[in-house]
């Protein structure tokens, strides 16, 4: 169902596997996460992104205007689909 939770992540710098986890424990499991990391694209550590797709989560890094549009574009999709967005 359509929820919002509250990510405590400041800056792309504290994204990790431990601020993912949030998204590994949604009922259904989620497809695909998108992350706006503010006015630009910040590159996020390997390690993180592999984690999540060991969990057979996909993640899609974007600012967060275009992520913004990304995850809306997938909802109307029908897509199992969360975002993490940070203020730009």
């Amino acid at each position: 169902p359509r929820s919002i939770l509250q990510w405590n992540v400041g800056s792309h710098r504290d994204i990790s596997p431990e601020s993912l986890s949030l998204f590994r424990l949604l009922e259904p499991q989620i497809e695909i996460l998108v992350l706006g990391t503010g006015d630009r694209v910040e590159r996020l550590p390997p390690a993180t992104l592999k984690q999540m797709k060991e969990c057979g989560i996909a993640v899609e890094v974007q600012d967060t205007a275009n992520a913004c549009a990304t995850f809306n574009f997938l909802i109307n999709e029908r897509r199992l689909v969360a975002a993490g967005l940070i203020p730009p």
